[in-house]
């Protein structure tokens, strides 16, 4: 077994940061999203600037903290995996002692932000502590683990809602809803591009679990996401900027359903719809400020 002393071609430093995935910030951006998106909506487009550093301090920290547990409990998976078996664990370029620390580091720092929230977002943010712990374990007994992730996902919704307002109101679960479908759609994409590797390992998702009507899933998915932020944005009366966003949204997600449907995809383009969809998340944040605004 490797030890981390053996990796003289890259410090421990940067080692830890791939753990973190702070060299991908594509996944660190689509967890980010949500959050501002649900703390523009409250504050009506205007959140107090300390708020919205807390809350992306929060979110980047919670993230590390997923991606830290994720690895531990993946550590003998990912070697068998070709997009995973480089990741610092699995190749024994990190101690399991040494994925432990940085997860609770990062749990702590979570923890040391969530203490500037509400109590009602503070408890929001304990309740999800165990989502995120569980969510690596569901694949092994869940068949369709994306969902615990979803979930996991949609608490960003309703701790950065309650942090601005302190309390949940209609629009927030349409928003959570919506956060649930999209995450739903961009992480069976995701998922797509493993699935020969997780049914020989015996690991769930849900690309196996909805098999050859995946991308049909995924259009479902992308159709729930659409028809709840319209029924939000309706709720909470935004105006023209948003609805452009949401019809360009709309656009972007036909266009990469109608890519999911075409036979022999290129695995590489799993990935890029799946960067895509950060794009995707920003340009709905920009129509949900404006529509709030003007």
């Amino acid at each position: 077994m490797l030890q981390e002393s053996d990796r003289p071609t890259e410090s421990k430093l940067l080692t830890i940061i791939r753990l973190l995935r702070w060299d991908k910030p594509a996944g660190r951006l689509i967890l980010m999203i949500p959050a501002l998106w649900a703390v523009f909506l409250a504050a009506e487009g205007k959140p107090p600037a300390a708020l919205v550093g807390a809350i992306v301090l929060g979110t980047l920290a919670t993230s590390a903290a997923g991606c830290a547990i994720n690895d531990l409990w993946d550590r003998d998976i990912d070697p068998e995996v070709e997009r995973t078996r480089s990741r610092p664990l699995a190749s024994r370029a990190l101690t399991v002692q040494t994925g432990i620390g940085v997860a609770l580091i990062s749990l702590a720092s979570a923890a040391i932000l969530a203490f500037y929230l509400h109590p009602l977002s503070f408890w929001l943010c304990v309740g999800a502590v165990p989502v995120i712990i569980c969510y690596p374990l569901a694949k092994r007994i869940f068949p369709v683990p994306q969902l615990v992730l979803s979930i996991a996902w949609g608490f960003a919704v309703l701790i950065s809602w309650s942090a601005a307002v302190n309390q949940l109101e209609i629009a927030t679960w349409l928003l959570w809803g919506a956060v649930v479908f999209w995450t739903m759609g961009f992480d069976t994409v995701y998922a797509m591009s493993d699935r020969e590797d997780d049914l020989r390992l015996g690991v769930n998702s849900s690309a196996i679990f909805f098999g050859d009507n995946a991308a049909n899933a995924v259009g479902f998915f992308f159709v729930g996401t659409v028809g709840l932020l319209a029924a939000m944005g309706i709720n909470l009366h935004l105006h023209v900027g948003f609805w452009i966003a949401i019809c360009a949204a709309a656009v972007l997600w036909f266009l990469q359903y109608s890519q999911l449907r075409k036979d022999d995809i290129p695995t590489p383009v799993y990935g890029q719809i799946f960067r895509q969809n950060v794009w995707v998340g920003f340009v709905i944040l920009a129509g949900m400020i404006v529509g709030d605004i003007f």
